[in-house]
């Protein structure tokens, strides 16, 4: 009987994290960070830029390319306030390029930093960008859970939305950090193959890759593709309620190119994943794959993954390479070159690995859905690879060491 992930005790995944073991800063050299190598259920350490000796000639690896926008946006209200907009995601247009590329007006999602001094009224900022001055106002519209749906325009048509947030904006490093952004941030706290903006935490596996690891990677005839998935400020929401099923998973845009789908199926429908947000992505593929197996001529509204869709799964569950397949089917269909998405998955111990055959991914918060997700991979051996983690020397979280799991 398989464990029904719904009354998962969240209780059972908490661990003691001293707050010095929270790595603040990042090493000097990103693949000098140590590497935990996880394969069947042994534990050994070596460092990151010796990752290509444990991966196999031949396979496919992937990666989430997706950018860090300089998302935090602050306004001085005339009384003095300091308010914080969070640009969470784009509402009007929803589509990240084409928010980006407006030069009028835009609306996001948004969450409220000393929201109590901001009861009504426009707030405005007066700037300089691209040596033209302009003024960039913020009106409060409805709110949707804890955020709230914001309004941003500005009277200079020469100027994007781009330029505005790369001048005026803040990159918003993670809170248990503790600390302001820097300017070194802006660097080390992207990865070195980020391309497409719009996330608002960087995907943190893939930060400790230079280019000698990924050219010694190429070297082994190892495949490397890419994804995208904006990770959304919902990565770092802890599990507040005793059974997860009271969570709830944040929705994340997904982008997947035909080209990647072509490649794994070329791989056995199976890829090594970067970082949890590649393993979210990947997985979820798998999912739209099997609605679209049921329902070859489901909409666009159909596709999405729900948080629980995996768990409803039949026993005669189709292989990956099927599924895969039913995506290039759907896209040839509509004429598309890549599958634009969204996913809600909550990978929980109790899922079925359908696309993911290795990862490597940091060390996660205590009573994350991140540990529930290695939990669920390496089936429920996560104690191990914690406290050998704790026992010598690792540093956690987003600027921490990596792990390659191997189950």
């Amino acid at each position: 009987m398989k464990q029904d992930p719904k009354h998962i005790h969240i209780s059972e995944f908490d661990y003691p994290l001293p707050d010095e073991r929270i790595a603040k800063f990042p090493l000097p050299v990103r693949d000098q960070s140590k590497l935990l190598v996880y394969r069947h259920g042994q534990v050994s350490e070596d460092v990151f830029t010796s990752l290509p000796d444990y991966i196999p000639a031949g396979e496919l690896m992937v990666f989430n390319n997706t950018k860090v926008i300089q998302a935090r946006l602050h306004f001085r209200k005339e009384t003095g306030a300091l308010i914080e907009v969070f640009c969470l995601e784009p509402i009007l247009p929803a589509d990240y390029a084409l928010n980006f590329q407006q030069t009028e007006h835009v609306a996001w999602l948004c969450m409220i930093g000393n929201l109590k001094k901001w009861k009504e009224g426009v707030l405005r900022r007066e700037m300089m960008v691209k040596g033209r001055p302009l003024t960039l106002t913020a009106e409060r519209g409805e709110c949707r859970g804890t955020s709230h749906w914001i309004d941003f325009r500005w009277d200079n048509r020469e100027v994007t939305f781009a330029d505005i947030l790369e001048v005026f904006g803040e990159l918003p490093i993670p809170p248990y950090l503790n600390r302001a952004t820097q300017e070194s941030d802006k660097v080390t706290y992207q990865t070195v193959y980020s391309k497409i903006k719009g996330s608002v935490a960087a995907p943190t596996a893939g930060l400790h890759f230079t280019s000698r690891v990924l050219d010694a990677l190429r070297d082994k005839d190892v495949d490397l593709e890419e994804l995208t998935l904006h990770v959304g400020a919902g990565t770092f929401k802890p599990v507040k309620s005793e059974e997860i099923e009271g969570h709830e998973m944040h929705t994340e845009y997904i982008s997947v190119s035909r080209s990647t789908i072509e490649k794994l199926i070329a791989h056995g429908g199976k890829a090594i994943a970067v970082g949890t947000t590649s393993v979210r992505t990947l997985e979820s593929l798998y999912h739209i794959g099997v609605t679209l197996l049921k329902h070859p001529d489901a909409s666009e509204e159909e596709l999405p993954v729900r948080q629980w869709q995996p768990y409803e799964m039949e026993e005669d569950a189709p292989t990956s390479v099927e599924a895969l397949s039913a995506l290039l089917v759907y896209l040839d269909r509509h004429g598309m070159e890549a599958l634009h998405t969204s996913t809600q998955i909550i990978i929980a111990p109790g899922y079925d690995y359908r696309i993911v055959k290795a990862m490597v991914t940091n060390f996660h918060q205590p009573k994350s859905t991140l540990l529930l997700l290695v939990s669920a991979f390496v089936q429920g051996d996560w104690r191990t690879i914690y406290d050998y983690a704790l026992a010598h020397g690792f540093r956690f979280l987003s600027y921490g060491d990596s792990s390659l799991l191997i189950p």
